[in-house]
């Protein structure tokens, strides 16, 4: 899997124990639809798209792979499935040797092909060893110095598509391979190998295990680490963190079995004067049955982010006496302010629409003290369609006379823009305001959590350092039931499914801009970021699959899988952003204008070599941070030795004879 290469900026100054607020260069610049057939998806591609992979096959394949290639130069053996049996033949076969693939611990090797055709777009055809295995795609050239390496995370794939070609009277097999991480993949070979070798037949298979009754190969990782990342997150550790419980605030059990509302976890955070019986009518009238509980409190105030879904008011607006009361107990809770701000992150149509479907919002005729704010963002459809437009625009090629105004006509960094503006109000609603405030969408799981992470990033400083992050992900986003699976479509081949939306992308794409208006807040360096987006896709680790606690704990992911975190916290050197300054109660507000936003090329365009720093920016991070250690270790030295001086000439002043208490006499 391919690193890109990290960026900082300059060290910032900071310090004091009392809160303050950074704000990035300036003042801030101030809906889910119904489910619906994707026209046109992500990850389809556009006819001219498919037909320039045929004219390219075509005209490799009959200069490259039928002139250069012996019609013997794939044996049917290396279709293997058993180790020794690789062993054996590789023993024989030097190049073979050298092209393999390297293997991770339970990781086995389903198909090799000699003589594959890999069609790059920026250094034409590459002719190598194709090995797929339970886990990647593997393409090695040694013809090339130094060796010419393509290796995939099966899980990155989005789909797979064969092309037939003939050239020259040679009939040809090409696959079109689209994945989710901004880039695709053509290959080319013959087509009797693929007869013999049912190239194709393997890689969907093991592209898409879900789709054909095989397990994720998280599930066969056996890796070994020194640290368990399945212990980073302990919600009852999370909370007391926070000053939880209070006399306002009590850690409640109900939903232990998932029986209030199965997408939330066990361990939810309420008031303390509601009842069960209370908060199981207000389940009923909040979709999915996810009620208002708590994310984080004010150290200060006891101003709170609770979060939830949307109200089935219905087109007949009804009401929930239950509800109304719930939302005036958690206003109540915070006595510095006498209101209650909801954002409801949808466009304000939008809610109207779900509103005349059973849905809806808080009126407030029903909620009197309680103001509501739309925050006007788009659904996940529209964020679908709009990554979509990117990849076209980065990927494979880059028009540099439009450059600035195909990204604009993306709108990519506009929604980027009203996500980091919608978080702004909310930390600023805690900070400034005290004011307690509520955050929906449509079911609570895309848009919430997007604003929720973002604002409690803005407003604690313990969510920007490494561990601190892993807890805020493991907490908002996989704990609630962000719907990971679903919206990333791990090990699933429907492609067109209506479902699949970048959604937690933009949450990491706006936590990138946020490292970028203040390099020195972050614990973690672009890497870290970049990781975490690698792994969403790779099904390695058991961190992001599944759609909820309750699935987690019946796959039983802890105990059958590994962690990322265990991958990352074993190695934080790779990972430190050697500028960092632990701003402890700085509130950052970051500038929500597009002036200060920017493409993510170190993510978006990173395929493309002519995107790349010719020198490696993370590898001189690493030795900046190795700089910092070594010039720390120097202080703490020194340190020691002052403090060792001056015990020393406190000891000698001590016993000199001017303070001693009989004179010493000589004679003569």
């Amino acid at each position: 899997m391919e690193r890109a290469a990290a960026a900082a900026g300059p060290a910032m100054e900071g310090g004091g124990v009392s809160r303050r607020t950074v704000r990035a260069g300036g003042p801030t610049a101030a809906g889910a639809g119904s489910r619906q057939a994707s026209t046109e998806t992500l990850d389809s591609p556009t006819g001219s798209h498919v037909e320039w992979c045929k004219q390219l096959i075509a005209a490799t394949i009959s200069s490259q792979i039928s002139g250069s290639v012996p019609s013997e130069g794939v044996s049917r053996d290396y279709r293997v499935y058993r180790r020794p049996v690789i062993r054996a033949l590789r023993d024989g076969n030097k190049l073979a040797q050298m092209e393999e693939a390297p293997l991770f611990p339970g990781e086995s090797i389903k198909v090799i092909a000699k003589d594959v055709m890999y069609i790059c777009p920026f250094m034409g055809a590459v002719s190598g060893t194709l090995t797929v295995t339970d886990f990647r795609m593997y393409i090695k050239s040694v013809e090339r110095d130094p060796p010419f390496v393509v290796d995939v995370p099966l899980g990155v794939i989005s789909r797979v598509e064969k092309i037939g070609v003939q050239s020259h009277g040679e009939n040809s097999c090409g696959i079109e391979i689209v994945c989710k991480d901004m880039r695709n993949l053509r290959l080319a070979y013959k087509k009797e190998e693929q007869n013999r070798l049912e190239i194709f037949e393997n890689l969907v298979t093991r592209a898409f295990p879900v789709s054909n009754g095989l397990p994720l190969f998280a599930f066969s990782y056996k890796e070994k680490f020194a640290v368990n990342g399945w212990k980073v997150y302990d919600p009852m550790a999370e909370y007391k963190r926070q000053g939880l419980p209070n006399e306002s605030w009590k850690i409640s059990k109900i939903n232990s079995t998932y029986e209030l509302c199965d997408t939330y976890p066990a361990v939810l955070v309420v008031p303390t004067s509601v009842k069960d019986d209370d908060l199981s009518k207000v389940a009923a009238f909040r979709a999915k049955g996810r009620v208002p509980v708590l994310s984080w409190i004010h150290p200060e105030s006891q101003a709170t982010i609770t979060r939830c879904s949307q109200p089935s008011v219905g087109p007949n607006d009804k009401r929930c006496k239950e509800d109304e009361k719930y939302l005036q107990t958690i206003m109540d809770a915070n006595a510095q302010s006498h209101k209650l701000i909801i954002f409801d992150a949808r466009q304000n149509s939008v809610a109207d629409t779900n509103k005349a479907k059973g849905g809806g919002y808080e009126s407030e005729s029903a909620y009197p003290n309680a103001e509501l704010v739309f925050l006007e963002i788009h659904n996940i459809h529209v964020m679908r369609e709009s990554l979509r437009k990117l990849k076209e625009i980065v990927y494979p090629t880059i028009d540099e006379t439009r450059w600035l105004s195909n990204v604009d006509s993306t709108h990519w960094l506009e929604y980027i823009r009203m996500l980091l503006a919608g978080a702004v109000r909310i930390a600023d609603k805690i900070e400034s305001g005290k004011t307690s405030v509520v955050v929906h969408c449509s079911d609570g799981w895309d848009r919430t959590a997007q604003l929720t992470a973002l604002a409690m990033l803005m407003l604690d400083s313990y969510y920007r350092t490494i561990k601190g992050f892993e807890v805020l992900i493991e907490k908002e986003w996989i704990s609630f039931g962000h719907r990971f699976a679903m919206r990333v479509g791990h090990g699933d081949d429907d492609h067109a499914d209506a479902d699949r939306s970048p959604i937690f992308l933009q949450f990491i794409d706006c936590v990138w801009q946020m490292t970028k208006q203040f390099p020195a807040a972050f614990e973690f360096n672009e890497l870290f970021l970049i990781t975490i987006l690698d792994h969403l896709y790779s099904c390695l680790f058991g961190t992001f699959l599944c759609n909820c606690e309750k699935e987690r704990l019946k796959e039983e992911l802890s105990t059958k899988t590994l962690s990322l975190w265990s991958y990352i916290n074993s190695q934080l050197e790779e990972f430190t952003n050697p500028f960092y300054v632990n701003y402890e109660n700085h509130v950052l507000y970051p500038v929500a204008s597009l002036n200060h936003l920017e493409l993510w090329v170190n993510y978006y365009v990173r395929w493309n070599p002519r995107m790349r720093p010719q020198v490696p920016i993370h590898q001189n991070l690493k030795e900046l941070l190795a700089i910092r250690t070594e010039l720390q270790k120097k202080v703490e030295d020194l340190q020691r030795e002052a403090a060792t001086r001056s015990i020393s000439s406190s000891s000698d002043r001590g016993s000199s004879p001017s303070h001693s208490a009989t004179p010493v006499h000589t004679s003569v």
